[in-house]
């Protein structure tokens, strides 16, 4: 299988990519499915998600004042 970057994968193999997706190749194609839960039930007058891609996570918090997190009430991923 060839990845979106051109990158050649044996079918079998598994690997994160750079935008933290988990994929597979298998004789069928590459599957790829989120690795991260996205927050949707926040202020979001208040506050602000920011994805952080080195560890593939979603922080909120105010917009404001960074250094404070806000309450989440449900995430999708």
């Amino acid at each position: 299988c060839h990845d979106s970057n051109g990158k050649l994968h044996e079918f079998g193999s598994h690997w994160r990519n750079a935008d933290c997706y988990d994929c597979s190749c298998s004789r069928d194609g590459i599957s790829c499915c989120s690795s991260f839960a996205t927050p949707v039930s926040y202020d979001e007058e208040k506050c602000v998600s920011i994805f952080n891609k080195e560890t593939c996570t979603y922080k909120v918090v105010e917009k404001n004042d960074h250094s404070k997190e806000c309450p989440v009430h449900g995430w999708v991923g």
